[in-house]
């Protein structure tokens, strides 16, 4: 006689319920009344499809990278906040108008200027490139 001819004198386990398959339970079988949990194979569905399934997909829908809308700064502000004639990023953050050097900083073109501005590192619209060249300035 060897170990694995052992058997215990009654069974130790007891045989797993099968439902779904009628019987003193009715219908349902003790799995409830329809749904998704109801079902034979059945699998909840993860949340993570529901999300993808919202995400528009239509032709010419794009999910675009918005970018950091620019610092305004008009030209006639340009005496006011930089008496210098020195324009620059560094100049912005140091006048508390952007927070790091990577924010962008457009100058337009509303007001008069007098004064030579030399401009550097910074968004230029037409109108006001045309006002601070003819006031001898400069913009790099």
């Amino acid at each position: 006689m060897q170990l694995n001819d052992l058997r215990p004198k009654k069974a130790v386990r007891k045989s797993q319920k099968r439902v779904g398959r009628g019987g003193k339970r009715g219908t349902t079988s003790g799995r409830g009344q329809k749904g998704q949990r109801a079902r034979s194979g059945h699998r909840i569905r993860p949340a993570q499809r529901d999300l993808l399934i919202r995400i528009p997909k239509l032709r010419g829908v794009k999910n675009r990278v918005v970018f950091p809308k620019s610092t305004v700064i008009n030209v006639r502000e340009l005496v006011r906040l930089f008496p210098t004639g020195e324009v620059t990023k560094k100049n912005c953050i140091a006048k508390g108008l952007i927070p790091n050097l990577r924010a962008r900083v457009k100058i337009l073109g509303e007001g008069e200027v007098k004064k030579a501005f030399v401009v550097e590192g910074c968004e230029v619209s037409k109108e006001a490139r045309k006002k601070i060249e003819a006031a001898g300035g400069t913009i790099k």
